[in-house]
C-alpha cells in the first residue's frame, strides 16, 4: 500500500513508536519511580516491592511465549488495544495499593499488558512490512523506548509529587489508551498481502505463498544458534533490568528524586542515539560482534555506577551504560533476521522475549536482596557489570555455531 506519503508500513513503524513510547515509559521505567515513590511513602521494604517488580516481568515472559498465537487469534491490532488497557488498569492498582500484598495482583495485570505491547510485539508488528530495510525500520520503532524513558520518568516523579500516585496513575493510564486504541484499529489491522505488496513495498508476484514457521519451539531450543542468542541477551537483559529498576534508588543520595530521573532520562537518550547508530551502521556487518561490543561498553558504564563517586562518574557510567540500552532489544531480532527462515523469526524472537524476561524478572528481587543484605549498591551493580562481560563471551562464540 503506497498513500500520497509514501510506503504505508512507515506509518506502521510511527505507530510501533508509540507503542513502545507507551509500553516502556509505563511498564518498563515506571516500576523505577513506583520502587521509590512506594518505599518512601509507604515505608515498605525494597526486597518486597521489588519482589512483585519481578511479577510483573516474570508474568510477561510467561504471555509473551504466546503472543504468536494470539496474534493469530486475535490480530496485532486488538491484541495492542487489550494490552494498553491491561497496562492502564494494572497501573491504578499498584497505585491504590494500600499493603504489599496487594502489588503482587496488579503486577500480574501490567505483566500481561507489558507482554502485549513488548519487544516482541513491536518486531511482529515491523516485520510483517520490512525485510530489507528491518534494521533502520526496528531502529525507529525501538526508539520509542527511549523517548518514553526521556518522557515518563520525570513526568511519573512530577505527576506524583503535585497530585499524589493515584490520580497519576489514573491519568497516564486514560491517556494511553486513549491514545493507542484509535491508531492500533487504523494502522495495525492491514497487512502488505492484503495491499499485494512484499515487505518494503514491493510488489507482490501472483503466485507468491505466505510465510510459515517451520521450526517448533522445542527444536529451537536445541539450535546452538538459538542458545547462544538466547543465553547472552538474558544474562544482559538480567542486568539491564535490575539496574534499571534500582537506578533512582542508587542515584537519588547523590543527584535528588528529580535529579536521579533526569540522569534516567539521559540514559534512555543514549540509548536513543546508541539504537539509531547501530541501525544505520549495521548493515551487513558481523551483528554478533557488534552485540559483544555493545555487551562490553555497558559493562564498564556499569562499573562506574558501582565504584563511581560524585557526578561525573555516575552521568559518565550513565552514558555509556545507556549507549548500549537500546541495542539489547533490537539485536536479537537483527541477528534472527540473519541466521533463521523468514518464517521462522516471529517465533525466534518472541521466545527469545519470553526467556529473557523470564531470566531478568529475578533481577529486580535479587538487586533488592543483595542491596538490603550490604546496605549498598556495589555488590549488585558488580554482579550486573560480570552478567555483561559474560554475555559478550557467549553472544561472540556463537559465531561457530552459525558456520
Amino acid at each position: 500500500m503506497r498513500t500520497s506519503n509514501g510506503f504505508f508500513g512507515w506509518k506502521v513503524v510511527w505507530v510501533a513508536f508509540l507503542v513502545a513510547v507507551f509500553a516502556w515509559g509505563v511498564a518498563f521505567y515506571g516500576p523505577a519511580v513506583f520502587l521509590q515513590t512506594l518505599h518512601a511513602t509507604r515505608n515498605w521494604p525494597i526486597s518486597t516491592i521489588s519482589a512483585a517488580i519481578t511479577v510483573h516481568f516474570f508474568f510477561s515472559a510467561i504471555v509473551v511465549t504466546y503472543l504468536p498465537e494470539i496474534h493469530r487469534r486475535l490480530g496485532i491490532a486488538w491484541a495492542t488495544c487489550a494490552g494498553s488497557t491491561l497496562i492502564g488498569v494494572g497501573i491504578i492498582a499498584w497505585a491504590n495499593s494500600q499493603e504489599p500484598w496487594q502489588l503482587f495482583p496488579a503486577a500480574v495485570l501490567t505483566g500481561a499488558g507489558y507482554a502485549a505491547m513488548s519487544a516482541a510485539a513491536i518486531n511482529a508488528i515491523v516485520a510483517r512490512w520490512f525485510d530489507r530495510d528491518r534494521p533502520k525500520a526496528l531502529s525507529l520503532a525501538f526508539n520509542g523506548v527511549g523517548v518514553g524513558g526521556l518522557i515518563f520518568a520525570p513526568l511519573w516523579v512530577f505527576l506524583i509529587s503535585r497530585l499524589g500516585f493515584s490520580l497519576a496513575a489514573f491519568i497516564i493510564a486514560v491517556g494511553m489508551v486513549a491514545t493507542l486504541w484509535p491508531l492500533a484499529i487504523r494502522f495495525l489491522r492491514s497487512t502488505p498481502a492484503e495491499c499485494g505488496l512484499t515487505p518494503d513495498g514491493r510488489v507482490e508476484p501472483k503466485n507468491s505463498q505466505p510465510l510459515y514457521a517451520t521450526l517448533a519451539r522445542g527444536e529451537l531450543l536445541r539450535d546452538r544458534r538459538f542458545v547462544t542468542v538466547s543465553a547472552a541477551f538474558a544474562l544482559g537483559l538480567f542486568a539491564q533490568i535490575g539496574l534499571f529498576t534500582h537506578l533512582i534508588v542508587r542515584l537519588a543520595p547523590e543527584f535528588g528524586a528529580n535529579g536521579a530521573a533526569g540522569a534516567l532520562s539521559l540514559t534512555a537518550i543514549c540509548a536513543m542515539v546508541g539504537r539509531t547508530l547501530v541501525g544505520w551502521a549495521i548493515k551487513d556487518h558481523d551483528r554478533r560482534l557488534a552485540a559483544s561490543a555493545n555487551f562490553l561498553v555497558q559493562a564498564i558504564g556499569v562499573l562506574l555506577l558501582s565504584f563511581g563517586n560524585g557526578q561525573v562518574l555516575l552521568v559518565l557510567g550513565c552514558v555509556l551504560f545507556g549507549l548500549g540500552v537500546g541495542n539489547l532489544i533490537s539485536l536479537p531480532a537483527l541477528i534472527a533476521q540473519t541466521e533463521f527462515e523468514r518464517g521462522d523469526v516471529e517465533t525466534v524472537f518472541a521466545l527469545v522475549t519470553a526467556i529473557n524476561q523470564a531470566v531478568f524478572s529475578l533481577a529486580p528481587a535479587v538487586f533488592g536482596l543483595l542491596r538490603d543484605a550490604t546496605a549498598s549498591y556495589v555488590l549488585p551493580f558488580s554482579v550486573a557489570a560480570a552478567a555483561f562481560i559474560g554475555a559478550a563471551i557467549i553472544v561472540a562464540f556463537g559465531r561457530f555455531a552459525v558456520r
